[in-house]
């Protein structure tokens, strides 16, 4: 059964059943709660919403649950995407509703700032037009929605993306309110044994200090090492001349002062990226609980708004500490990417390989690269990614003699980009128009060059491998959502192509049982029945430090 619901402005909710084509299927109910109108109706499969964020939000605060939603906002924005490449415009409700009405489409509002800590409040959605009741809206919509969905390339295929989306919504509130296990004392003593202790009057920690003096003996002069231009001026002196300060420019310069200004650029990431002052806007109450944006960038990898919950520095991973009694579950999807791509391109000997061991890598070298994994490796990352420099060519045209339709679906997608055409996932999330640099890439300076058409082409070849594994990273994080329901269990983070699972320790086992049916699943449910595989390395720790 499923229900559409809105709010009304004094917190109650306007609900009713639906059919099919998403009309109503019984009468409108006013309820004086929100909260108490999905609490009372336990057996609702679906809710059809606004905005998940702004709706589960104190649902899930005042410990309502909900099975499956559909969230308007973010199927419009994947509809959009799908219509002639519209990625990036309004997606609000009111948007939605001015467009099926032909009306100016308003802005979405503002990116509400960061919350450091759990908030119920939320700035209010875009306002419809005067006279214009939010749940007729909705209806709207959604029924439009519905029509819509019917008329792209594979309905099928969207109806499932569209439901990965909302599932991905609901888990990413669930694991923003759950929030990281996090000690806040042991995140405290790294940053004193990295960092040193801290100057009075908010001076740079001792450490750091110390390397920058380093760097200006170095030079002979007094030199800033967190100013790029008094980096590259300071070389230019020295007869060096740098483009930037970027590691991969400076590693290999033959002068005293790299080692110490390497060193220093690392403490300085830490230090202004998760030193003490992060520490004391983002922990609380022993979690560290981030914003997650689900479907953040184009290709559908999700963001977060502040915070870097997906860029957690390896040297404080040791802070991350299951709670007494409990076990972090930490999975890693193995080889992701290379077997998306032969689940997509049914490739039949690719499948047979990713079908087969735990290391496709290992597997594919033992059938054509005489045994050599890291060849294969290359090999099959530079068919992904569009690399084609070194030995890359030699091992690329290896491959492409013995699996020749993988390499065609990523060599198509990458000319569709090149003549500035648009190119879908495998379930239908769509790649930017020519005209709107991805965010995944460097924008170009010149969409009319060649060199602009060769970036979008290596962008288009990737995004429809990473964007497709990302779709089926959503079912996995469905299916595992269901499956902790009936356990203490708790999902608190998910990143790409890795899932953490804080738990009490008796169900670790469990737990990681579960992940690997989800994985499993969530390939047959978006690629059909192939013989492709999808494990994950999965560890059972204490610390998330200890898992790699």
């Amino acid at each position: 059964m499923r229900w559409a619901i809105a709010e009304t402005g004094d917190g109650g909710a306007r609900l009713c059943p639906l059919d099919q084509d998403g009309h109503p299927a019984g009468p409108v109910v006013d309820e004086p709660s929100l909260i108490e109108a999905v609490r009372s109706r336990p057996d609702v499969d679906r809710w059809v919403w606004r905005s998940t964020a702004e709706i589960y939000r104190p649902l899930l605060a005042a410990g309502v649950w909900v099975q499956r939603c559909y969230d308007v906002q973010a199927a419009e924005s994947l509809l959009i995407g799908h219509e002639e490449g519209q990625s990036g415009q309004p997606r609000s409700l009111a948007a939605a509703w001015a467009r099926l009405h032909n009306l100016p489409v308003p802005p979405d509002g503002p990116v509400r700032a960061a919350e450091t800590q759990p908030s119920l409040f939320d700035s209010g959605p875009v306002p419809l037009p005067a006279g214009t009741d939010e749940f007729t809206a909705l209806l709207a919509v959604y029924a439009g929605q519905i029509a819509r969905t019917a008329r792209t390339e594979h309905p099928d295929r969207m109806r499932l993306l569209l439901a990965a989306e909302s599932a991905g919504m609901l888990v990413a509130t669930e694991m923003g309110l759950a929030g990281i296990p996090w000690h806040a004392d042991v995140h405290r003593e790294l940053l004193d044994s990295f960092l040193g202790e801290r100057f009075p009057g908010g001076s740079e920690p001792r450490r750091m200090a110390e390397l920058a003096d380093e760097v200006s003996q170095a030079f002979g002069f007094r030199v800033r090492p967190d100013l790029p231009a008094d980096i590259i001026k300071a070389f230019g002196r020295a007869g060096i001349l740098l483009s930037s300060t970027r590691k991969w420019e400076i590693q290999n310069i033959d002068h005293p002062a790299v080692a110490p200004l390497l060193a220093y650029k690392s403490l300085y990431r830490l230090y202004t990226a998760n030193g003490w002052s992060w520490l004391e806007q983002w922990v609380h109450d022993g979690r560290f609980r981030p914003e997650y944006l689900p479907g953040g960038t184009v290709s559908g990898r999700w963001t977060t708004n502040g915070g870097g919950a997906l860029q957690i520095p390896k040297v404080i991973r040791a802070a991350i500490r299951a709670d007494p009694g409990w076990s972090l579950v930490v999975a890693d999807a193995d080889q992701m990417e290379p077997r998306v791509l032969a689940a997509i391109s049914r490739d039949p000997g690719l499948m047979e390989v990713a079908g087969r061991g735990d290391d496709l890598y290992a597997d594919l070298a033992a059938r054509g690269f005489g045994g050599d994994r890291d060849q294969a490796k290359i090999a099959l990352l530079s068919a992904i990614y569009g690399q084609t420099s070194g030995d890359a060519l030699t091992h690329m045209a290896n491959l492409r003699r013995r699996y020749p339709a993988a390499v065609a679906y990523v060599d198509d997608a990458a000319h569709a980009g090149e003549e500035g055409r648009l190119v879908r996932t495998w379930l239908g999330r769509t790649c930017t128009p020519l005209s709107v640099p991805p965010d995944d890439i460097e924008p170009p300076p010149d969409t009319r060059t060649n060199s602009a058409a060769r970036a979008r082409g290596r962008f288009t070849r990737n995004f429809v491998v990473q964007g497709s594994a990302a779709d089926w990273a959503l079912l996995v994080l469905a299916g595992l959502r269901h499956a902790l329901r009936d356990l203490r269990a708790e999902l608190v983070f998910f990143q790409h192509d890795e899932v953490i699972v804080h738990c009490p320790t008796d169900e670790a086992e469990t737990v990681a049982a579960a992940i690997a049916t989800a994985a499993n699943t969530a390939g047959r449910i978006a690629f059909g029945h192939t013989p492709v595989r999808f494990p994950f390395t999965t560890a059972v720790v204490q610390c998330y430090g200890d898992a790699k």
